[in-house]
């Protein structure tokens, strides 16, 4: 079995440190770091990729990925109080040097299970490319920062969060409608007119939740064809994620 994902990567870094007063100029916490506090992580597509990786059998599951060649020079950084893990500042570097995808005549689509998009709108996949590739794919999934239109009106099954939903849904016709999986947070996730709950947590950082939510989706869709039984299984490994400090690989 072939997976494919497409769009574009980074680097998530987390920069940890104490808050113990605000700043006398201004009413902001002010952040002592600490040398040893400090991770990184491979971010956006490549984090579909690396936690379909991680889910997979990969005797059995071999997944590919097409991203930006310098996804290592665009970070995510993020400056965090490590006694409550609560994120002070994110500050993002060169993802505006993200160049666009010229390859995607060149795969052959035929080989793959599933295609996934991961697409967080910063150039690297333009509308018409995502439009492109779902005509190529039957089993395209999408997940997207972008205001939704008819050009993904082929794609199979369209992931996208509650805010982004409420943002967008006024572009949607009904058949677009019934694409739409909606995650809810901690209310877990809603296909047509059915909400998959999941169970409550304590929720230590939901950064990369819907990567892992997207990536476990598609997985077992690619097993299974079995709608019902993917989202069950996207909220599961969601739900273990958001409880790791990080962008964390389930």
């Amino acid at each position: 079995m072939k997976i494919l994902v497409i769009g574009e990567s980074c680097l998530d870094i987390y920069r940890y440190g104490e808050c113990s007063r605000l700043c006398p100029e201004a009413p902001v916490p002010v952040i002592k770091l600490s040398n040893e506090e400090y991770s990184v992580n491979p971010g956006m597509a490549m984090n579909v990729y690396t936690n379909i990786r991680a889910l997979s059998d990969l005797d059995k599951t071999e997944v590919s990925l097409m991203t930006n060649k310098n996804w290592e020079s665009v970070n995510k950084v993020r400056y965090v109080d490590e006694r409550t893990n609560y994120i002070i500042l994110r500050a993002d570097y060169n993802d505006e040097q993200i160049p666009h995808c010229d390859d995607l005549r060149q795969i052959d689509f035929s080989q793959f299970e599933v295609v996934v998009i991961s697409d967080y709108n910063k150039g690297f996949l333009a509308e018409e490319d995502i439009e492109f590739i779902s005509h190529q794919h039957e089993n395209t999934f999408l997940d997207t920062k972008k205001i939704l239109g008819e050009w993904c009106s082929n794609v199979k099954y369209i992931k996208i969060n509650e805010f982004e939903y409420n943002r967008t849904q006024h572009m949607l016709n009904e058949s677009m409608d019934s694409k739409m999986i909606i995650t809810l947070g901690p209310n877990g996730a809603r296909h047509r007119d059915k909400t998959y709950p999941v169970p409550k947590v304590e929720i230590k950082d939901t950064s990369g939740a819907g990567d892992t939510f997207i990536a476990a989706l598609v997985l077992k869709y690619a097993e299974t064809k079995d709608i019902d039984k993917s989202i069950e299984f996207a909220n599961h490994n969601a739900t273990i994620v958001v409880q790791k400090k990080g962008v964390a690989v389930v």
